[in-house]
């Protein structure tokens, strides 16, 4: 691989636990000439000492701002909202290129300082499938708390947990009513954790996926007690729930389990929420409930796979170790270049002058 210098950063939101770098294959990268510098963090669900254990550097938490200029700047979720200059090329999940509120600001840090964002989500093969994902564990968590919510289980705020405890809290207990479930997007990496959880709690969903949603039966979707959406929109599709069906006499759905929180993007297949919720408040009423209509609760957490931080962290860091290793302007991280100046031209947003890109 050519010479790399990987700057993993300490995670701004504070329920954010995982890391896309687990210690075993931070081992990989500095044996193959890579330079780790791995950020102090209390949060991170690996000790710092674990990194520094196997060849990383470490550095002070948010030190990223005064990296070497050649370093790239890897971790997850969002930003903080300083500095207004963004000089570094960062790896993450940006959700910045499907008009998500404050998606051009953040893009215009870039052009300002000449960075570029390598955004995790556009990280795909040839054929446009993703490299690496948490579309697993985040399907599974989704699916599981809605059972949870339905069967009057789910403790707020949400803790990080690990799957063997979550496995046993959902298993079916005397006196728990049936319901009928469903899954859309099912046969995705996402549906396929959704699916787990279910058969986990006793559960053998109904299974959605392109053919069904082609021409969607939206009766029968209403007529399902619990909603689990894992589909991931890259071009507009008509929506599966508008304001509309919420009121709908025929309703039966109670509980709504948003995976994928596209909230405020044109792409977003629930426009039925304005916002997302959180670990302190996992669950919002979008409709009180007038009979013969039932409540409809609806969870849309978009960090959900950081409840098994541990988990979902060595899957993902076992899939984007390979890319990291081959990190390069060309394959899959020059798509992901070509994509951030595609977006930012649309958006008429002018590149700076870079070093780095």
């Amino acid at each position: 691989m050519t010479e790399l210098h990987l700057w993993l950063r300490h995670e701004d939101r504070p329920t954010e636990r995982r890391t896309p770098v687990v210690p075993s294959d931070a081992r990989r990268l500095v044996e193959s000439g890579a330079t780790l510098t791995v950020e102090e963090s209390p949060q991170r669900i690996f000790p710092i000492e674990e990194y520094e254990a196997v060849g990383a550097r470490v550095a002070p938490t948010g030190s990223w701002v005064a990296a070497p200029p050649t370093a790239v700047v890897l971790g997850l979720k969002e930003l903080p909202g300083t500095p207004a200059e963004l000089t570094h090329r960062h790896i993450f999940f940006g959700h910045a290129y499907k008009q998500q509120p404050g998606a051009a600001d953040l893009l215009r840090r870039f052009a300002a300082g000449g960075g570029a964002l390598l955004d995790l989500e556009y990280l795909v093969d040839d054929h446009g499938r993703r490299l690496a994902a948490f579309g697993y564990w985040a399907g599974y968590l989704g699916a599981a708390l809605a059972v949870l919510q339905h069967r009057g289980r789910l403790v707020a705020p949400l803790t990080p947990t690990s799957k063997e405890e979550l496995d046993e809290i959902l298993r079916p207990a005397a006196g728990d009513e049936e319901f009928t479930a469903l899954v859309i997007g099912a046969l995705g990496r996402s549906g396929r954790g959704a699916r787990v959880a279910f058969q986990a709690a006793g559960l053998d969903p109904t299974c959605w996926d392109l053919a069904e949603t082609r021409d969607l039966d939206r009766a029968a979707l209403l007529a399902h007690d619990v909603m689990v959406n894992c589909v991931l929109a890259t071009t507009p599709v008509p929506p599966f729930l508008q304001e509309a069906d919420l009121d709908a006499l025929t309703r039966r759905l109670r509980t709504l389990s948003d995976v994928t929180c596209d909230v405020g993007s044109p792409l977003n297949v629930l426009p039925v929420y304005d916002r997302t919720t959180d670990w302190d408040e996992p669950v919002r009423r979008l409709r009180k409930g007038e009979p013969p209509r039932p409540p409809l609760d609806l969870i849309a957490i978009d960090n959900l796979p950081s409840l098994l931080p541990k988990d979902s962290s060595e899957g993902f860091s076992g899939q984007l170790l390979p890319l990291l290793l081959d990190f390069g302007t060309g394959g899959p991280w020059g798509r992901c270049l070509d994509r951030f100046r595609a977006t930012c031209r649309q958006l008429g947003i002018v590149e700076g002058e870079s070093r780095n890109v």
